[in-house]
């Protein structure tokens, strides 16, 4: 006989003795459990990977690149200043609902050492530029590529706002449409008092 029609064979008889007499319902069942088992068992294992990918209360990875009017943007360039870093793009519903108030933040909290700084996840400049024209943005915005984007612990969804701490370590993160106060909030406890 074969080798491995043998062992197909053998396999077979095998599963016949522990499932032959087994009800088809239960057999179901039984297959149903196992799926979710193992779904379950998953899921789980990629939580955890988040949970310790995640980048709240470590240095906030250093990047460098040229902004929309071909100036330099280094983040350690801003130690010393609290930073705002909001991946955003132009055909993100979320993201235009929020950056007018964040240009009023800059506006407002700048003299209390905020920085905003955008990271376009567009893949067309000229998009992004007429956006920040039609916008009135008043801080830097970069274009962002995967590099960045892994940088920061993969850029899946946007809106994503990290609030980066004077010492540059990153002490929020918001992701996807969020209450524009409670950013503010926890922006407001980053800055020093009046």
């Amino acid at each position: 006989m074969n080798e491995p029609i043998s062992r197909i064979t053998t396999a077979k008889n095998a599963l016949k003795r522990v499932f032959g007499s087994m009800p088809l319902f239960a057999l179901r069942r039984f297959t149903v459990t196992v799926l979710l088992l193992v779904t379950f068992s998953a899921v789980s294992e990629a939580q955890s990977a988040f949970t310790s990918t995640s980048l709240l209360h470590k240095q906030a990875p250093k990047f460098a690149r040229t902004d929309l009017n071909h100036k330099r943007v280094d983040l350690k360039a801003y130690r010393g200043k609290v930073v705002m870093l909001n991946f955003w793009a132009t055909w993100c519903a979320p993201c235009q609902v929020e950056i007018p108030t964040f240009v009023v933040w800059q506006k407002k909290y700048s003299g209390q050492g905020l920085q905003i700084i955008g990271i376009s996840m567009d893949d067309d400049p000229a998009l992004v530029r007429a956006a920040y024209r039609k916008l009135n943005l008043n801080y830097p915005v970069a274009m962002g590529d995967v590099k960045i984007g892994d940088l920061y612990g993969g850029v899946l969804g946007l809106p994503i706002t990290f609030l980066i701490d004077r010492h540059g370590e990153i002490q929020a993160e918001f992701q996807g449409e969020t209450d524009l106060n409670k950013i503010e909030a926890q922006l407001q406890s980053l800055l020093p008092r009046r």
